[in-house]
């Protein structure tokens, strides 16, 4: 099938979850070209439409890279970083991504499967387009490797912890010590992480409650981190001597992070639960020549 290169009837949507800003591109058979260069030119806040990353929406048997998952999910998200390269998963992204679908009457309310680089996730979608909506994010991988970050003159252990892409998640006493998180916190040893990893920094608010910051790669700081918040909740639980597949009874962190609050719960099984809000704010069409400009 011929890839578009422009056209001015090229749609998007933009929309947040817990203000992790994405722009949304419907394109169901997989016939918009994306290079990294465009995507990067649609992300850039200044000069494009702005986002921490874009949502391509693609039904998955018309994508080379899901068609081994349209048995179990229609619908693929195609997920790029600012920067325009591709990442296995990005928690908020999927509860923004399931609100598109919800709000374009692709799919009913209630439960809902969505492939993603990271496997296929099942997604809740409460009636109407106002509620939460709560994703099963799978188990968190805890790698015995692990790894200390540092930022300015200030080191810090950092739990390593996968939920299909990496995380290090350091405990600090002030969340100011993580710097201005624009460049990527340095990292020892870097055989660790070979392609780059998020970094969350967090601090204790409360009984099973804590805040933190996070910088994506590929991004730089965000307002927010789906999967960051789930792997902070599962190093904030072992720390605190919490094991669900110990105690038999599930644990629920709340994750305050810059743009909300996300609720993060372990069940006994290791399956991991992420409630927050997803919210479509606007939709319109590309301007054909910005876009051909764009793909140059």
């Amino acid at each position: 099938m011929e890839r578009v290169r422009t056209t001015a009837q090229l749609a998007f949507l933009k929309g947040h979850g817990t203000e992790n800003d994405f722009v949304i591109v419907p394109d169901p058979d997989n016939t918009v070209d994306l290079p990294a260069s465009a995507v990067a030119a649609l992300c850039d806040r200044r000069a494009g439409i702005g986002g921490d990353g874009l949502l391509h929406v693609v039904r998955s048997a018309a994508h080379p890279e899901a068609r081994t998952m349209a048995g179990e999910a229609e619908w693929f998200m195609d997920y790029r970083n600012a920067d325009g390269s591709t990442v296995e998963m990005c928690g908020n992204g999927v509860r923004v991504f399931a609100r598109y679908l919800q709000r374009a009457g692709l799919v009913e309310d209630g439960d809902i499967a969505v492939a993603t680089r990271g496997g296929v996730k099942q997604v809740h979608l409460a009636k109407g387009d106002d509620g939460d909506i709560t994703v099963s994010m799978g188990r968190a991988v805890l790698p015995e490797d692990g790894v200390t970050v540092t930022v300015g003159g200030r080191s810090w252990p950092a739990r390593n912890v996968n939920m299909g892409n990496p995380h290090a998640v350091a405990f600090v006493e002030d969340l100011e010590h993580a710097g201005d998180l624009y460049t990527a916190p340095a990292f020892s040893p870097a055989a660790v992480y070979p392609t780059g990893v998020n970094v969350e920094f967090v601090v204790d608010r409360g009984e099973r409650h804590v805040a933190m910051r996070v910088h994506e790669r590929g991004a730089g700081e965000t307002r927010s981190c789906g999967t960051g918040a789930c792997a902070v909740a599962v190093a904030a639980a072992r720390r605190d001597g919490v094991d669900p597949s110990v105690t038999g009874a599930p644990v629920t962190y709340t994750v305050d992070v810059l743009g909300g609050r996300l609720m993060i719960t372990e069940r006994p099984d290791g399956g991991i639960e992420m409630t927050g809000p997803a919210v479509i704010v606007a939709a319109g069409t590309i301007d054909a020549d910005w876009w051909e400009t764009a793909l140059d």
